[in-house]
């Protein structure tokens, strides 16, 4: 792997109860992280290729463990997305270099298909700086239910050399969807928004 790595977090969020409702089962969302060196901290490179690469890596590597972390089969994932954070010796475009879709191909054999397109966010940030992950149905983007989001912190991340990679799978949608659109068992998952 060409990703140096120094740290990996891997969590759960489970939802239980919603405005005195139960929710059952409860709403699952994985979140993977990966705390790497960034390659041209402190310097203007103009081929960011590397940051691509590096991002294919992490998309599998993220992903899996997000599948791993649920306790489901691949197909049985719902959503994903991805983010970055990049500290103060970066810039933004190594986030989106790193988010490039080279990191999608890899997260979506994690969690097997993945038409619609991978929702993200980049930002520039430090250590203990939350990180939004934004979420979307993995195979139809008017699945309106699966419109969300989760959000990281690492207290020690990213130092000024680092960037955080996040990569964000769940078991389902929102907990007591009702705002309509298309339903998670309505989706047919061939052009990516349907």
């Amino acid at each position: 792997m060409s990703a140096d790595i120094r740290k990996l977090a891997v969590w759960v969020e489970e939802t239980h109860q919603e405005m005195g409702q139960q929710i059952s089962p409860p709403t699952r969302k994985a979140v993977a992280v990966a705390v790497i060196k960034n390659p041209f901290d402190g310097f203007f490179q103009q081929d960011l290729a590397l940051l691509s690469d590096i991002g294919a890596e992490l998309g599998g590597l993220l992903g899996q463990k997000c599948v791993a972390a649920l306790g489901i089969a691949p197909e049985q994932a719902e959503s994903y997305g991805k983010a970055a954070m990049v500290g103060e010796n970066g810039e933004l475009e190594h986030a989106a270099a790193i988010l490039h879709p080279k990191l999608g191909a890899p997260l979506r054999q994690a969690v097997e298909k993945g038409a619609a397109l991978v929702p993200s966010s980049k930002k520039m940030g430090g250590p203990g700086q939350d990180l939004d992950v934004p979420l979307g149905h993995k195979d139809a983007a008017y699945v309106r239910s699966h419109f969300d989001g989760v959000e990281v912190r690492m207290n020690d991340a990213p130092r000024a050399n680092e960037i955080l990679v996040a990569v964000a799978v769940t078991d389902s949608g929102r907990p007591l969807p009702r705002v309509g659109g298309l339903t998670h068992a309505e989706a047919e998952g061939k052009d990516g928004l349907r």
